[in-house]
């Protein structure tokens, strides 16, 4: 036999359930998918988000008429962050922990209206400090780190006790997941609230129509300081190192498309780990204004892009694509 013929390879996918049988478990279901939810104080409000397109702020009495249709199409899971027009900031984000902030009102009001969705709520203090950073800062503009983390437990719990099942601190802070976790202890509520952290996320460009959708963009400087630098692998291994042994629940790369090789690091140094990428809203916006210019099928290109994430090691996928996955997934399931 011509040792050549060892290495024909399209013989084993001429068939569509043969190239299934050449991907492994890259299925992508509804229980996989969470979606991003913006909820203002301003309670009727339905408002449509500058260069973000599709995607709109949600005022408290709007909330439940948004996610009810989408629960019913299979919606198992949001991630809200809360935007306040009427909370007072401060250089500590005092007004993150308010009960009258917008994100525990609509966790109270989720829980008791959709029992079944499961609730993570975002923990960071950018959208209630006067200076747009993650945590508290020093006189000099630099982050306090030991008061930082300590103010984002307090919060943390907060959003536990309005009813969180996961918390998500996205802030990068070091010490974070071990002080979170300590406060939930201190609640009694450790055993019952998971922590999801944000792990590895990136000081990346693809998250600008998020600020402007959560206005939380830094008054002054970056954020590169805490958030990790684009090119490295070696400080993502160590994050990830970190808030494991801190006790987090669930881990997380963020950007997901431009940082594959992290997911898949990832997920192989930490495989019992259920690991979450987010498809962030520059990646959300990128596709969808391409597919709007006839650059290629918005459908296609979605269901590529997690295929992708999926193959990477991604178990969990935070997107704004969910609405549509949810119904492009229903069609492919009768077809």
């Amino acid at each position: 036999m011509d040792v050549a013929s060892n290495h024909i390879l399209q013989s084993g996918y001429q068939h569509h359930l043969m190239r299934k049988w050449q991907c492994g478990d890259t299925s992508i279901t509804p229980e996989q998918l969470v979606l991003p939810v913006f909820v203002t104080d301003d309670e009727d409000a339905i408002e449509p988000i500058d260069g973000f397109p599709k995607q709109n702020r949600y005022g408290l009495n709007r909330v439940l008429e948004f996610l009810t249709p989408l629960c019913a199409k299979g919606l198992q899971s949001v991630l809200l962050f809360g935007i306040s027009a009427k909370l007072a900031k401060d250089n500590e984000g005092s007004s993150a922990s308010d009960p009258q902030t917008p994100v525990i009102k609509a966790v109270k009001l989720i829980r008791a209206s959709l029992p079944s969705l499961v609730v993570i709520t975002d923990v960071c203090l950018c959208a209630y400090t006067n200076h747009g950073h993650c945590g508290v800062l020093e006189e000099d503009g630099s982050i306090n780190n030991e008061a930082s983390i300590k103010r984002i437990a307090e919060v943390a719990a907060s959003y536990a006790k309005a009813g969180s099942h996961i918390i998500a601190p996205s802030d990068m802070m070091d010490g974070r997941i071990g002080a979170i976790k300590e406060e939930l202890r201190r609640c009694n509520l450790m055993s019952k609230v998971g922590v999801m952290s944000y792990s590895a996320k990136f000081a990346s460009c693809f998250y600008g129509p998020f600020r402007s959708a959560a206005k939380s963009a830094p008054g002054k400087g970056d954020r590169k300081g805490y958030q990790l630098p684009p090119g490295s692998r070696g400080l993502a291994v160590r994050a990830n190192q970190r808030d494991v042994e801190e006790g987090a629940d669930y881990l997380m790369v963020k950007p997901s498309m431009p940082y594959l090789d992290i997911v898949r690091d990832t997920k192989n140094k930490f495989p019992n780990h259920p690991l979450a990428v987010y498809q962030v809203s520059g990646e959300y916006t990128m596709l969808y204004q391409a597919a709007s210019a006839g650059v290629f099928d918005l459908k296609q290109v979605v269901l590529e892009s997690l295929l992708c994430m999926r193959r990477a090691g991604a178990d969990i996928i935070i997107t704004y694509f969910t609405p549509d996955l949810l119904d492009w997934l229903k069609e492919d399931a009768t077809t």
